[in-house]
């Protein structure tokens, strides 16, 4: 038996995805930003050994960076085909208010989209538990 949606549970929802959305911008933002080697000189008193670890922090962030890339890409890519999902009008709510640069409030969104603020919150509201069982939040 399921439980109702009480208003605790719809707000822990509306927090998940909110997040969500959140992480995306972020990895949107570092996907460009590279992980930098040390330049300065170490010394080791231990001889070099003929195994498959990293011999410079060149070669160990080079590695870093191509996995971060790859984690990045996989996750910016998960959300993109979620919001893709959701039908026009709750995916324009959802790429404006949470995925657009800057601050965006929810009364710039609604008159830009010409509806009234009942009608926006409404939307809204499906759209984010749409993203959520998309997600599996």
């Amino acid at each position: 038996m399921t439980k109702p949606f009480t208003q605790a549970n719809r707000n822990k929802v509306k927090e998940a995805v909110e997040a969500a959305l959140e992480k995306y911008q972020l990895y949107v933002l570092l996907l460009d930003e590279d992980v930098t080697p040390k330049v300065t000189q170490s010394f080791s008193l231990i001889p070099p050994t003929k195994t498959n670890e990293f011999y410079s922090s060149t070669e160990h962030a080079a590695i870093e960076n191509i996995e971060k890339r790859k984690q990045y890409g996989e996750y910016i890519e998960w959300m993109r085909k979620a919001i893709n999902k959701l039908p026009e009008q709750e995916r324009a709510i959802i790429i404006q208010r949470y995925l657009t640069e800057g601050d965006t409030f929810d009364y710039q969104v609604y008159n830009e989209l010409s509806l009234s603020e009942r009608q926006y919150y409404r939307i809204k509201s499906k759209a984010i538990h749409k993203l959520a069982f998309i997600l599996q939040l």
